[in-house]
């Protein structure tokens, strides 16, 4: 097991003893999606895949948050909010707007032209860290600026 999937079998114990249904639901879900991706991989993993997990839960509830608020449930969308502010914890630091820009600036000096050669040659780089939408938005004002 995975040093990050330690960590969150651990704060779910303590969550069973604190009693915290609401944190024990959570962490065990999460959890088990993890089990669900090294049965899926066939392997122990690592602290990457782990991460990868968490950021699709996360994702996941995002999405649920505009679903819950387009239908006018209030109350789920600010559960499903929570939820995902809470397994953003365990996410890595982000890098920031500037770092990626650069990132992005430098595929474009580099002959990528298209939005699609320009997400092959960043992505890589923030992988786990960072959130393709950010990439794709930084990378879309870029090409818009250049000639």
């Amino acid at each position: 097991m995975s040093g990050l999937a330690a960590r969150v079998r651990g704060e779910l114990n303590a969550a069973r003893k604190a009693q915290a249904k609401d944190r024990v639901l959570l962490l065990g879900t999460v959890l088990s999606e993890i089990k669900n991706r090294e049965i899926e991989l066939k392997r122990d993993l690592t602290d990457e895949d782990v991460v990868e997990v968490i950021r699709k839960a996360i994702k996941r509830r995002r999405e649920s948050v505009e679903l819950y608020e387009q239908a006018g449930r209030q109350e789920l969308a600010a559960v499903e909010r929570a939820e995902a502010q809470a397994l953003e914890v365990w996410l890595p630091a982000a890098p920031s707007d500037a770092e990626v820009r650069a990132a992005v600036k430098e595929a474009i000096a580099g002959g990528a032209s298209a939005i699609g050669a320009v997400m092959g040659k960043v992505m890589p780089r923030f992988k786990g860290r960072l959130d393709g939408s950010v990439i794709n938005r930084i990378a879309r004002e870029e090409l818009g600026t250049t000639p």
